[in-house]
This record gives structure tokens, sequence and C-alpha cells, in this order.
């Protein structure tokens, strides 16, 4: 069956608005234009929409969606698997951020006693569970289950002033990484302060940190998609300058 722009917006939910921007950035492109210049839509969009819609309800940007849907191997039928099993984890963490909230109703009830740990126990799991859920096959393939499980167990035990502490610098990484780019050079002072920032960033997850093991996320970064789209998301190039600048940082470790 075939379907316009408006006959598909209506029928996933989306605006035609939104279509059009897919088609814009080439994210979904209609099957064909007919002869009065309307976008006409087939099964196989159909089908690439619904994909889509489930990447971003997980929260995937749309670039890092883009370059897993280009992917040679991409499987619809393996990514439906995998979409489901990702929202069995996200309704798991909302059942645990409900637990949460009730438990603190009780506690500013009077009807039990929660301590300030468990107050942030579902954050900290969510936070977990994430990661997980985006990177855990990979990083638990090149690093090994002891080391990933150690990790969890150190955000587990964050206390909340560390918890802020990653927040924070998980944007401060970032941004300096975006200003250190226009430099072009991933020796400069504010590349390398970029990498150090990564460090740290690493250290709240690491039990234990080596320049090997940083250099080789860094290269993984430009190795695999989705961590490349994420730090390519607004600056093309971004992983692999960062990339240069761990491995200059850490030749001097």
């Amino acid at each position: 069956m075939e379907y316009t722009v408006q006959h598909l917006g209506k029928l996933a939910g989306v605006s035609t608005r939104t279509l059009r921007y897919y088609d814009e950035i080439e994210l979904l492109k209609p099957a064909r234009i007919n002869s009065s210049g309307y976008r006409i839509y087939g099964q196989a969009e159909v089908d690439r929409l619904q994909q889509i819609l489930f990447y971003r309800e997980l929260g995937v940007g749309l670039e890092e969606i883009k370059a897993i849907l280009a992917q040679p191997d991409f499987s619809p039928a393996d990514a439906l698997k995998s979409h489901r099993e990702l929202l069995l984890d996200k309704r798991r963490q909302l059942d645990l951020l409900i637990t949460n909230v009730d438990r603190t109703i009780a506690a500013a009830e009077g009807r039990m006693v929660m301590s300030d740990k468990q107050k942030f126990e579902g954050f900290k799991q969510k936070l977990i569970d994430d990661n997980e859920s985006r990177y855990g096959k990979e990083v638990r393939e090149k690093y090994g289950e002891d080391a990933v499980n150690r990790s969890n167990q150190k955000v587990k035990n964050m206390t909340q002033q560390q918890h802020e502490e990653i927040t924070h610098l998980t944007e401060e990484v970032l941004t300096t990484l975006a200003h250190a780019y226009q430099t072009g050079d991933p020796g400069s002072e504010l590349a390398q302060k970029a990498a150090g920032l990564h460090k740290q960033w690493l250290c709240f997850y690491w039990d234990q940190y080596s320049p090997e093991a940083h250099r080789g996320l860094a290269q993984m970064y430009v190795d695999d998609e989705r961590f490349k789209a994420y730090y390519d998301a607004k600056q093309p190039g971004a992983a692999e300058f960062l990339r240069d600048a761990i491995h200059i940082y850490t030749d001097g470790q």
C-alpha cells in the first residue's frame, strides 16, 4: 500500500513537517514523487519509519539513527528484537523510579525511613541501564564481564555529589571538545584539556585507569558508528579529533 506524506503522518502519529525534515536530511526518503509533486511512501518506507520511531522512543538522536540504519549488516528483524529488550529495560527503569517515588512519599508521610542512598538508587540504576542498552555488548566484549560489572558497582556506590559532578563533567567534556575542534590541532592546550577531562570522566566509571585502555576506548569511538555518531552529532569529525587528542595525551603518561 502507498501513502502520501499526509496519510503516512496521520498513520504514524507524526507531523508532515517531521516527515519532510526526515526527507531533507535523507533519513527517510519517499519511494517516489508522483506527477503532482507529492511524496509517495511504500511499504519499505513505512517499515523504516517504524524503526526510526522505535529508536527515537529510546532516546537515540537522528544522526545516530541514520548511521545505524545505513550499516550494511543492519537487520530489521534483529533490530526489533533489540528494541523489545531495550523497551523492557526502560519499563524496568520506570518501575524502579516509581518505587523510588512511592518510598519517598511514604517517608514524607512518616510511614517509613528512607536513607539518602536510597533516594538516588533509581537515578543511578537508570544511568547504568542506559549505558548497558546502548553500548553494553561492545564494551563487555572489549573489556570483559568483570571489568564492566565492577564499573556498574562503582556507579551504584556513587554519592549524590559524585553523581552531580559526573553530570556536569559530561557537559564540560563535550563543550571543551567542541571549542578545541575549532583549533584544528589535537595537540593544542584546549584539546589536551578535553582529553584530560575525558580521563576524569572515565575515572568515575573505571576502577582502574590505564593509558592503553584509554587509547583503546578512543579508537572504539571512531570504529563504532554509534559512538562516532554521538560525538559527531554537532561537529562531524569530532570523534576522530578526540581520539587523536587522547593519543597525544596518553603518550605523555
